[in-house]
């Protein structure tokens, strides 16, 4: 028997859609490279478009990108905004991803 197989009926087109819409943003060297600056902490946007070598302007509009795709979310401190994944399955995407091509 084919262990490939699957008896699960295919999603509807708008769950197809949306899901092709979220790899589209992990198809992005930029908003990996942001994703992964927030493994391990939040970051405020300077701090993340100084560690990346990036303009705040450039870094905000992929972050605006990734929380709209529910991937970060946001926490306001005053006049600082703080971003940081937005749960452990963009950490577990990222990192069968990496798996996969390491094989």
């Amino acid at each position: 028997m084919d262990e490939h197989r699957h008896t699960q009926e295919i999603p509807s087109p708008e769950m197809l859609d949306a899901l092709a819409e979220l790899y589209k943003l992990f198809g992005d060297r930029t908003r990996l490279k942001i994703l992964y600056t927030l493994f391990d902490r939040e970051r405020g946007v300077g701090d993340i478009a100084q560690q990346l070598g990036m303009t705040m302007s450039a870094i905000s509009h992929q972050l605006r990108l990734l929380k709209q795709a529910r991937l970060v979310k946001a926490r306001r401190e005053g006049k600082m905004v703080f971003y940081a994944l937005a749960d452990d399955h963009v950490r577990t995407i990222f990192a069968q991803g990496l798996d996969h091509i390491l094989e």
